[in-house]
């Protein structure tokens, strides 16, 4: 037997089985529950590389949280629906447009959250006020905030929130504070962040935790990216923004003059109470601690001014990708127009088709993003979607650099529209849990074409016959930054 082993001939034979083998368990299992062009992108890497493939797999293969972080979700997502019985009649449901019933129907499907009427919901696109409006909360604080943001640096930009913070501590507000883990070990400040906490007194724990000895463990680009804050359950904020400088404090953003360019909101109403139902899922997932959901009843105020608020959650602790769905199902519903703003713009295949049968509609389809990128293969994979986009009828603004347009927003028609922290990516359909709030107000949707006529006026428009002529090796980066998109 060890003769036959040392045969190189024998050898060949058996990794070549070994080979097969694989290859037909990849086939199997791969294939299972994910999108065609997912499954084949991992499957080629496996047979083409099957060893260093199937490590990657096993590292980053696996698109949804351990059972136990789901299971989770789940419970959570009962108690909300228990407490939440019958908010869908406490909307301005008969001025619905056409079709909205059924997004909102689909998002209470998937998300647990009910669409409710009786909120205000203002816009705050200056990325200090924001900062200065969430302190200002905090300061009328009487029993606790909870704040929970992917990226969370103490430094002078976002100084005036961590004064609040320790004035609220003071003052004997409970003070709860998420920031994503891998986040944070990735910015520089992340030392100096977490001793300013512990000397406010605010009670902080990391989300998705990467600690393989104390047991915290998931596929490592698994991320919370989502950006909300609760003072009270009275008011809320929610959007783009990240706490931090402007410049994310990094050597390489400071030297090019990169500044981004945020979008946020805050919001008074029943939804506040949605708001803060994510904030408790994540605090029980990360604490086993089970904080306390509002039952209060809620009635609606008729005021025409009030707004419908729906709440969306969504990510690996989903079994769907509840904001593609949602995205997919916007486009297609659209009769007149459709507005993305995305600074990573890197669509799945419904979601570049839903554009581009819009487009064929005669709908006027339009498109924000950066001149810029702070990502080189992300930067270089939505280019190469421009082209079909552009010869669809789509129009593409380019923010002008050195801003990096990091805002995530879309609306269809006049009156209904999506603000949140996803991005239009694959990462954020689901890699990253995200937070999306669906808006129906006319008034809303014309503040947001107001704050879109201002990027407008901050951009250059591409045009197809300019974009065709650039240079050669622009075109082959893009095309190759294209392939690594789908691997997940």
């Amino acid at each position: 037997m060890r003769h036959w082993l040392s045969d190189a001939g024998n050898l060949a034979w058996i990794f070549l089985a070994l080979h097969i083998i694989l290859g037909a368990i990849a086939v199997a299992y791969i294939s299972a529950r994910r999108r065609p062009a997912t499954a084949i992108a991992w499957m080629l890497t496996i047979i083409f590389v099957p060893y260093v493939g199937l490590v990657a797999f096993l590292l980053v293969g696996f698109s949804r949280l351990p059972k136990a972080r789901r299971d989770k979700q789940k419970f959570v997502n009962e108690l909300i629906l228990d407490r939440t019985e019958g908010f869908d009649q406490l909307s301005h449901r008969d001025e619905w447009p056409q079709g909205l019933a059924g997004l909102v129907t689909l998002n209470s499907t998937l998300g647990a959250l009910p669409m409710v009427g009786g909120n205000d919901v203002e816009l705050l696109p200056d990325y200090h006020g924001s900062i200065a409006a969430m302190a200002q909360a905090i300061d009328e604080a009487r029993d606790y905030v909870h704040v929970e943001f992917y990226i969370l640096v103490a430094d002078q930009v976002t100084e005036p929130f961590f004064a609040a913070l320790e004035r609220a501590v003071a003052r004997g507000v409970s003070v709860r504070v998420l920031s994503d883990h891998l986040a944070s070990l990735m910015n520089p400040g992340r030392k100096a962040t977490l001793a300013r906490l512990a000397a406010i007194g605010a009670d902080y724990h990391a989300m998705l935790p990467l600690r393989p000895w104390k047991g915290h463990w998931q596929r490592v680009d698994l991320r919370n990216h989502r950006k909300l804050m609760v003072v009270d359950g009275q008011v809320g904020f929610s959007g783009s923004q990240n706490l931090v400088h402007e410049s994310y404090n990094k050597k390489k953003n400071i030297a090019r003059g990169l500044r981004w360019h945020e979008l946020m909101m805050r919001i008074h109403g029943p939804a506040v109470r949605e708001l803060d139902a994510v904030f408790v899922t994540d605090w029980y997932s990360e604490t086993e601690d089970l904080l306390v959901l509002d039952t209060s009843a809620v009635v609606l105020d008729p005021a025409p001014h009030r707004v419908d608020v729906q709440v969306v959650p969504s990510g690996p602790s989903f079994e769907n990708d509840n904001n593609l769905k949602l995205f997919v199902a916007m486009i297609h519903q659209a009769t007149e127009r459709v507005s993305i703003t995305s600074p990573y713009f890197v669509p799945e295949d419904s979601i570049l088709l839903a554009m581009i049968t819009a487009a064929g509609r005669g709908l006027s389809v339009e498109l924000f993003v950066s001149e810029i990128g702070d990502q080189a293969m992300v930067y270089h994979a939505q280019r190469s979607y421009y082209e079909a986009l552009l010869r669809a009828g789509v129009k593409i603004y380019l923010y002008k650099a050195p801003e990096v347009l990091h805002a995530k927003h879309f609306s269809i028609d006049a009156d209904v529209a999506v603000v949140g922290s996803s991005n239009m990516d694959v990462r954020s359909f689901s890699l990253n849990m995200e937070i999306s709030v669906l808006i129906h107000s006319g008034s809303f949707v014309d503040q947001l074409r107001a704050i879109e006529d201002g990027y407008r006026a901050n951009s250059r428009e591409l045009e197809l016959a300019d974009w065709i002529k650039r240079p050669v090796m622009e075109k082959f980066w893009d095309s190759a930054a294209r392939l690594t998109s789908n691997l997940q």
